[in-house]
């Protein structure tokens, strides 16, 4: 895929980013394991205040470049298959936040803290939740209307006026068609920046809800949990496609392999095997793709086992 400029530069600014991320993951998770490191509310609530401003930069800076090139983030080249699957309008699907939410109250991971939570604070969740949904709707239902927009009448006519225009090449109607088409696009690509900042402003909002609820150290288990999925959701990604490049390189070396040798029936057996494999394996990689999600979903559970202290109090 061709690289526009906005796209070459946001694609550098988010691996930075996502690097920074990862350093203030490595600074969350030191803080809930470490049980002997103590940190006062004000520290707690300093490296919260850190962590969310690294998110308003991302932002900041991701409307920016959408002034310039909002296509970009539709189609963005900065990301790998699997987290462009995971996308909803140009980022993570806000409702999202409540499942990890949930998974990271069953397993303590990577805090037991958010286990912890009170009735009042669930009520408050659960209150948010169907808010968000509900956001997410409206969003989603404007998008729909953008996608309509494109498809319009008069749209698809001016389109066809275009063509007749190149093909009669009739200067003078050139221009006046090249303007009318300039305004029909500006008008579309209006509409895609205001979804995207639509859904933007529904994903801060889901954060800044989340982070109202919860106090100072269950603030920074949450916030752990969330850079843990993001980027171990990044890495499954990229581990993904370097597979899949391992395995065309071992299609192209064995075909070139053939090709030079040519040794008849047992050959193409070997060509008819080795395709099967490779069929096999992407197949097998369609299948991985489509559960990667639930799967990243649960990524924190590898650290610690279930709790069993609910359990006891049954018996």
């Amino acid at each position: 895929m061709v690289k526009s400029e906005v796209g070459e530069r946001f694609t550098e600014f988010y691996e930075n980013w996502i690097c920074q991320l990862g350093v203030y993951l490595q600074q969350l998770l030191n803080v809930s394991k470490e049980s002997t490191l103590v940190l006062t509310e004000a520290d707690r609530k300093a490296l919260v205040s850190k962590l969310t401003a690294h998110y308003k930069e991302y932002y900041t800076v991701k409307w920016a470049a959408a002034r310039e090139d909002v296509l970009v983030f539709y189609c963005p080249v900065w990301l790998s298959k699997v987290e462009s699957a995971c996308s909803w309008l140009t980022g993570w699907k806000p409702s999202m936040i409540f499942g990890l939410v949930d998974s990271m109250r069953n397993t303590r991971v990577p805090g037991p803290s958010l286990a912890e939570l009170t009735e009042e604070q669930v009520r408050k969740i659960e209150q948010l939740r169907v808010k968000i949904k509900l956001e997410e709707e409206r969003v989603e239902r404007e998008m729909e209307r953008q996608q309509v927009a494109m498809a319009d009448r008069k749209i698809v006519e001016l389109v066809r006026m275009a063509r007749r225009v190149v093909r009669n090449e009739e200067l003078a109607v050139v221009g006046q068609v090249d303007g009318l088409v300039a305004v029909a696009v500006k008008g579309i690509l209006a509409g895609l920046e205001r979804v995207m900042k639509a859904a933007d402003c529904v994903r801060l909002k889901t954060l800044k809800g989340v982070l109202d609820v919860l106090n100072p150290s269950q603030s920074l288990d949450f916030l752990a949990g969330t850079c843990m999925l993001q980027i171990q959701m990044r890495k499954c990604g990229q581990r993904r496609e370097s597979q899949k490049g391992l395995i065309k390189s071992e299609l192209n070396n064995n075909l070139i392999f053939l090709k030079n040798k040519g040794q008849g029936d047992s050959l193409s057996l070997y060509v008819r095997t080795t395709c099967l494999r490779i069929q096999f394996l992407l197949c097998f990689s369609m299948f991985f793709s489509y559960f990667l999600f639930q799967i990243c979903m649960k990524l924190c559970k590898i650290s610690a086992a279930p709790p069993l202290k609910k359990q006891e109090d049954q018996r």
